[in-house]
């Protein structure tokens, strides 16, 4: 079996990345997902890209990657979320997130994100409905 891993060998940070959609194909090509090393690189770039003020050409190439992600995901995921208040703990494993991502996606300061993983603090229905957005899954599943 061959391993296949993404074409850069330095991790990317968002203020490096391109802002024109021929330059970010050149870092990774939207393409059909076939296997784990694909998935994860697009997942790779997807998170680079979240969160961010993007320029309207990353706006479409990450709107293309999210594509490419719920599709592969539909076809090939076949395990259940966990119940309730291990969904989201869940979730940051499966997609490499930390509470500092997490912080960011839902625009809440880092003490309270850190604090909603360690459950602490419960998720509010604002909250819920952005990280079932970020997600693509139901809000049904943080409940």
């Amino acid at each position: 079996m061959e391993i296949r891993v993404m074409k850069t060998s330095a991790k990317k940070s968002f203020e490096s990345l391109p802002k024109t959609y021929n330059e970010l194909v050149g870092i990774h090509m939207p393409r059909p997902i076939h296997d784990e090393a694909d998935y994860n690189n697009t997942v790779e770039m997807v998170d680079m890209l979240a969160g961010h003020d993007l320029t309207p050409d990353q706006e479409d190439y990450l709107a293309i990657l999210a594509g490419l992600i719920e599709t592969h995901e539909k076809e090939h995921v076949k395990e259940s979320l966990p119940k309730n208040k291990n969904v989201l703990g869940y979730l940051m494993q499966e997609h490499g997130i930390t509470g500092d991502g997490l912080a960011r996606i839902l625009g809440i300061d880092r003490s309270t994100a850190y604090r909603l993983v360690k459950g602490e603090r419960n998720l509010t229905v604002p909250l819920i409905k952005t990280l079932a957005k970020y997600f693509n899954i139901s809000t049904e599943a943080f409940m």
